[in-house]
């Protein structure tokens, strides 16, 4: 057993590093860390214990390497290295391979404290999605946790995810970083970037306080952040900035007082209030365009609790032409956003949400996200309305395909061991029947008109499931209904009943994990 100097350089000679540490739980701020060539490779937090805490890291795989502690604002009893530690370090199952973990649905990994300290408790929480914006061929996923940061991944196909390092934190403890969105500020119109052929990624988010509107960027494609110094860039109730282009400048729709505030701007950093304001609205707002069609262009508003609405847009006031109308009718969706700057890719409008409330008990993480969808308008009864679809991407986990068909009555178990699923059913459901599809213990119920208490435009005819091991998306009729929700499975496999005998035909394919590299790695 060596002891291991609080301050200064040492080099690591044993199997593990043992501590004792007290203070509060908040990561990166009140924490022991152990650095490699400046790099916080092992970290823990005082656990929010008033007196120390006992533990240990595993650092076989650092032998030999110089490193050295540092300590921010916790109190540290003893550090040693040592061959046999009094507390062995935390263990679990591989990396999202845990019992609960979605495996096609992006969850956190804990990126920072569960990979260096398997045993902290709130690293892998994730809620409102944030600035969802493609630059250059990547997709950038923004998330809060809690109030303290935007967590952040990245993909090529919005299927596969790496998790990067929390963008940013909040600029000092308690003062908060709240949801908002992010831009490509390509004309370089507030000056951020020295370079104008490398635009700055600029995220807008509200502090704690729900007055204050701020600002943070980006110069090297979101792998590093910077607080604008003159934040806060306005005082301005209440929150939830959502900024977008529209023509020669920029436009910041802003949440207060259950209605939408519409300000802009030529250079991102001043706003002007327009004096329009957007009622009946809630919190989270994302706002794009979409086609019909014939090629008539419409403007689609969508709030935090999913509802959208359907109308114009002059750059300064939106008309609205429709009622406000569902865009997913579970209990799960929320704090939905779209891609931005997909315009520089194929175009397409691409849509996630928080899947709220999720529980998954004795789980390093927690909540999880919608899977991707493509968003379509189309008419209806002369009506402009809003279609879901996964993406066409989801057809690349598939590893196998079952087809059946036949007659239901009573019960036909389609598979008897939970599995993760594209399920594709085709039925005429008769008036007077309910069809059931069993996932693992959780019914969904159809009959010729509804989804649960989703109704349908008329009958019936097609159904798509999405069956992860904790998420059930479901969409109707090519994705004129979507139903996402979280579940825990309680039975085995999925068995479709029905009230009386119906024709099914039913395609299983079986998806792979999008973590297969992250678990075998």
């Amino acid at each position: 057993m060596t002891e291991v100097p609080l301050e200064g350089e040492f080099r690591i000679e044993r199997d593990f590093i043992a501590y004792a540490v007290a203070g509060g739980d908040y990561e990166y701020v009140t924490c022991l860390n152990l650095l490699v060539d400046g790099v916080v490779v092992r970290t823990v937090t005082g656990m929010d214990s008033e007196t120390p805490v006992p533990g240990s890291w595993n650092v076989t795989d650092l032998a030999g390497r110089k490193a050295q502690l540092q300590v921010r604002d916790v109190q540290v009893a003893h550090v040693v290295q040592t061959d046999d530690p009094a507390v062995p370090p935390v263990r679990g199952p591989a990396p999202y391979g845990e019992r609960h973990r979605p495996q096609f649905h992006f969850t956190a990994r804990q990126f920072a404290m569960q990979r260096l300290n398997p045993g902290m408790r709130q690293e892998g929480w994730l809620n409102d999605l944030n600035g969802l914006v493609c630059y250059e061929g990547e997709y950038h996923l923004f998330a809060q946790r809690w109030n303290k940061c935007w967590i952040h991944a990245v993909s090529n196909d919005l299927v596969h995810w790496e998790e990067l390092e929390p963008a940013f934190f909040e600029e000092a403890l308690d003062i908060g970083v709240q949801s908002g969105s992010v831009v490509i500020d390509y004309g370089n119109t507030s000056g951020l970037s020295d370079d104008a052929a490398n635009p700055a990624m600029v995220a807008f988010w509200s502090r704690n306080d729900n007055q204050s509107q701020c600002l943070s960027y980006s110069l090297d494609r979101g792998r590093t952040w910077q607080h604008y110094p003159g934040n806060p860039i306005m005082v301005k109730p209440e929150r939830d900035p959502k900024v977008f282009r529209y023509g020669s400048h920029w436009v910041m729709f802003l949440y207060g007082d259950q209605q939408y505030y519409i300000l802009t701007s030529t250079d991102l950093l001043h706003w002007t209030d327009t004096g329009n304001v957007i009622p009946n609205s809630f919190e989270c707002p994302d706002f794009f365009e979409l086609p019909l069609p014939d090629g008539t262009r419409k403007w689609v508003l969508v709030r935090g609790d999913g509802r959208y609405s359907i109308g114009s847009f002059d750059g300064r006031q939106f008309t609205e032409e429709s009622d406000q109308l569902r865009s997913d009718s579970g209990a799960n969706f929320y704090a939905t956003q779209t891609w931005n700057n997909t315009e520089t890719g194929d175009g397409r409008r691409i849509q996630a949400a928080w899947m709220r409330d999720g529980v998954y008990p004795d789980m390093p993480f927690n909540q999880q996200v919608t899977f991707p969808c493509e968003l379509t308008l189309r008419p209806m009864d002369g009506v402009p309305r809003l279609f879901r679809n996964p993406i066409a991407e989801l057809a690349t986990l598939r590893s196998g395909t079952t087809h059946w068909s036949g007659k239901v009555d009573l019960a036909h178990q389609l598979t008897t061991e939970p599995a993760e699923l594209d399920l594709e059913l085709e039925t005429d459901l008769p008036a007077d029947v309910t069809l059931t599809i069993d996932v693992s213990g959780t019914p969904i119920d159809l009959t010729r008109s509804q989804i649960g208490d989703a109704r349908l435009s008329g009958r019936l005819r097609t159904l798509r499931v999405l069956i992860d091991r904790t998420s059930i998306e479901v969409f109707a009729n090519d994705g004129e209904v979507s139903v996402s929700r979280c579940y825990l499975p309680t039975g085995a496999g999925i068995v479709l009943r029905s009230t009386a005998a119906v024709q099914v035909a039913v395609d299983l394919h079986t998806l792979r994990s999008i973590w297969e590299s992250q678990v075998t790695a």
